[in-house]
């Protein structure tokens, strides 16, 4: 079941949730709004020819007001809020429409775990022909709330668990490996 506008503000209000800090517009119908942060990764390509599953990916870092997204490039970025779900609910990352309707994609593997608790991690691809400027502190995607049937044996304590800025693929610490 999605949470409404009025059920996330009873969970804000209780504790419950936490979403920080909170923009004053930020409670929509069905989803609460999430900003830009200053922190961005992008993957350094004279480090490797390719990318592996199985080596840490080297990125530079940047840490800036805005960031300019050149035409078909991928970079990292990071929520201005950190969260805190509960062991009973799980979220959905959507990308806005009005940023998707300039060409700029917006992902995070589109799901976060119940029991997470940090800053999320954005996946931005420009796929526009034109270079996408952003600024840190504006709205650019929206988190959709899932009540679970019941709460998790065992909430998320994964390889991103309190992340305080973007970070870069921990593919290579996966267990298979």
């Amino acid at each position: 079941m999605i949470l409404s506008d009025a059920t996330l503000r009873q969970m804000l209000d209780s504790g419950e949730l936490s979403v920080s800090p909170l923009a004053d517009n930020g409670i929509q119908p069905a989803s609460i709004d999430c900003r830009l942060g200053d922190h961005f990764l992008i993957v350094d390509e004279t480090e490797s020819d390719v990318i592996t599953l199985d080596q840490a990916i080297h990125y530079k870092e940047v840490t800036s007001d805005s960031i300019i997204i050149p035409p078909h490039q991928f970079l990292l970025a990071t929520t201005l809020e950190t969260i805190k779900l509960p062991a009973d609910l799980s979220a959905f990352v959507e990308g806005r429409s009005s940023i998707g309707r300039i060409g700029l994609f917006i992902q995070n593997a589109g799901w976060v775990d119940a029991g997470f608790e940090g800053k999320i991690t954005l996946e931005l691809y420009n796929a526009n022909s034109l270079p996408i400027r952003l600024e840190a502190g504006r709205r650019i995607c929206q988190l959709v709330f899932c009540k679970m049937d019941r709460s998790a044996e065992k909430p998320y304590l994964g390889k991103y668990q309190g992340q305080t800025k973007a970070v870069g693929s921990r593919i290579f610490l996966d267990e298979e490996l």
